[in-house]
C-alpha cells in the first residue's frame, strides 16, 4: 500500500513561492513527468482513490453485511471539521453564481457574465480562505514577509473554475482544484485520517460539491470545453469522478489488501448500464461515475454511444469495476498529466515544485509524448503556417490494439471508432440498444 502525501513540518518554516507557468513547450511535458509535483499530485490521487473503495474490517465477514460501502449518499461517511469548512468555502462561492446575472448583449460563445463572477471571486479569495481554513493553514510558518501559504493556495484555487479570458471549462481546472486541496492536505488542513475517513470526507464532503458548483457554471455562463477531444475524449470537462466513482463500486479491500485492479462489490450495477437513461438517474445520486454520465445526458442529445463512444466502449469492460478504476488512472496520466494542452497551464511553486524528483524514472518515450508540440512548431503556426502535424488517437491505454484497425485508421480518431457495424437507420426506436462493443477488452 503506498504512503499517503507528505504533510510539512509545522514546527519549520517554509519557503512559500508564488506559483507560475513552466511549460511552454512539448518537452517540458517530459520535465514535469520527473518532478516532485508529479510525484505529489499522482501520490494524493491514489490515496484518494484507495479510500473510496469498499471496506472490510479485519476480523469480520466477508459477506455484505461486514462490508461498508461509501456511496455518495453513505451514512459511513462522517465529515470532519476541516472538510466541513472546506465544504463551506464552496457553498460560498456557488451562491455568488445567484449574485452575477447573465448579459444579455450578443455573444458567440460563453457568456461574459461568467468574467464578473470570476472577478467577484478573485476579490474574495483571500477572505474566504481566510475565513474557511484553519489558522495554522493561513499562518503556517514563512520565510519571507512577502509570500506565505495563501500566495499558493489562492493561485490553485482561482485556477479551479476555468478561464475568464477563453470562457471554458476542463480537466486542467479540475487538476488545479485537486492541486488546491492537495496543498490543504500538505499545510495540515485536514486532521488525522483514520482508516481512510479523511480523504472519503475530502472526495465526497468538498470534491463532489465542487463539480455541483462547476457544472452550474457551465450551465449558466455556457462555458466551453477546454481542449477537448471531441465525440473521441472521455467527457468534455471532467476526469476525476469517473476514478472516485469506479472505484465506490469496486471489491471491498481491508486495510492490508493492494488495491484491487479486478472485480466488483456484489450490488455494484452492471458497466452497461450507462447507455440506459433511467438507469443512470437511479444510480447518479449514489455514485459519482454514473452522476458525471448524468450530467453528460443533461447537456448532450442523442444515443449514448453516439456523442460518449470512449465511455460507451468502457462499459463493455467484463472484469469489473477494479479493472475500469485502473483503467481510468491510467488514462489519467496520459491524457491529463502527460498532455501538453492541458498541463501547460499548471503552475508551480513550492508546494508543488518544479525540480527534479531523483527518485524518479525517466518516462518511457510514447504516443503521447512524442507527439508533443515544440518552440518551433508553434512559432510556425503563429507566423501563418497551415501545417499541422496529425492529431493522435485518444485511447483508453488499457485496450488492447485490434486486429480489425489498420494503417488507413484516420488521424485523430480513436481506435476502436472504426466499428465494423453498420449504420444505424434515422427511424431507429429511440429506446432500442445498440449494437454490441467492439472494444477487444470487452470480450
Amino acid at each position: 500500500m503506498a504512503s499517503p502525501l507528505q504533510k510539512l513540518s509545522p514546527g519549520q518554516t517554509h519557503k512559500f513561492i508564488i506559483p507560475r507557468k513552466r511549460i511552454n513547450e512539448g518537452q517540458d511535458v517530459s520535465a514535469f513527468l520527473v518532478s516532485y509535483a508529479y510525484r505529489d499530485i499522482t501520490c494524493f490521487l491514489v490515496q484518494l482513490n484507495r479510500a473510496m473503495f469498499p471496506h472490510q474490517e479485519d476480523g469480520t465477514s466477508p459477506k455484505p453485511s461486514g462490508i461498508k460501502a461509501f456511496d455518495s449518499d453513505s451514512s459511513h461517511v462522517a465529515f470532519s471539521d476541516s472538510v466541513i469548512r472546506v465544504k463551506e468555502l464552496i457553498e460560498a462561492l456557488e451562491a455568488m453564481v445567484d449574485d452575477v446575472p447573465l448579459d444579455l448583449g450578443p455573444r458567440r460563445f460563453g457568456n461574459i457574465a461568467f468574467r464578473k463572477w470570476f472577478d467577484l471571486v478573485q476579490d474574495r479569495a483571500s477572505t474566504l480562505l481566510k475565513e474557511h481554513l484553519p489558522a495554522s493553514v493561513i499562518s503556517f510558518p514563512h520565510q519571507t514577509s512577502t509570500e506565505d501559504s495563501l500566495a499558493e493556495l489562492q493561485a490553485y484555487l482561482l485556477g479551479s473554475f476555468g478561464s475568464s479570458q477563453r470562457l471554458d471549462y476542463g480537466t486542467g481546472h479540475e487538476l488545479s482544484f485537486l492541486a488546491f486541496l492537495a496543498c490543504i492536505w500538505k499545510l495540515g488542513g485536514f486532521e488525522a485520517s483514520k482508516g481512510g475517513n479523511e480523504e472519503r470526507g475530502i472526495v465526497l464532503g468538498i470534491l463532489k460539491p465542487y463539480l455541483h458548483l462547476v457544472r452550474k457554471l457551465i450551465l449558466k455562463y455556457s462555458l466551453e470545453p477546454a481542449g477537448s477531444h471531441g465525440v473521441w475524449g472521455l467527457d468534455d470537462h471532467s476526469f476525476l469522478p469517473y476514478i472516485f466513482g469506479s472505484a465506490q463500486y469496486g471489491p471491498a479491500i481491508r486495510d492490508s489488501d493492494p488495491t484491487p485492479t479486478e472485480g466488483s462489490r456484489s450490488n455494484a450495477p452492471d458497466p452497461g448500464n450507462v447507455a440506459r437513461a433511467n438507469l443512470i438517474e437511479k444510480e447518479r445520486h449514489r455514485n459519482m461515475y454514473f452522476d458525471a454520465i448524468g450530467f453528460i445526458y443533461d447537456v448532450k442529445k442523442g444515443p449514448f454511444w453516439e456523442h460518449s463512444p470512449t465511455l460507451f466502449d468502457i462499459s463493455g469492460v467484463k472484469a469489473g469495476w477494479a479493472k475500469i478504476n485502473k483503467g481510468m488512472l491510467k488514462m489519467y496520466d496520459a491524457e491529463v498529466l502527460s498532455k501538453f494542452p492541458v498541463i501547460q497551464h499548471f503552475p508551480f511553486g513550492s508546494l508543488f515544485s518544479w525540480e527534479r524528483d531523483p527518485e524518479a524514472k525517466t518516462p518511457m518515450t510514447t504516443i503521447h509524448t512524442a507527439s508533443q508540440p515544440t518552440k518551433q512548431a508553434q512559432a510556425s503556426s503563429s507566423a501563418g503556417s497551415s501545417a499541422q502535424p496529425p492529431l493522435q488517437g485518444t485511447q483508453a491505454p488499457w485496450i488492447k490494439p485490434s486486429s480489425h484497425l489498420t494503417s488507413s485508421t484516420p488521424a485523430g480518431s480513436a481506435p476502436f471508432g472504426k466499428r465494423e457495424t453498420k449504420a444505424e437507420p434515422i427511424n431507429r426506436p429511440a429506446n432500442s440498444m445498440p449494437p454490441p462493443t467492439k472494444a477487444p477488452w470487452a470480450k
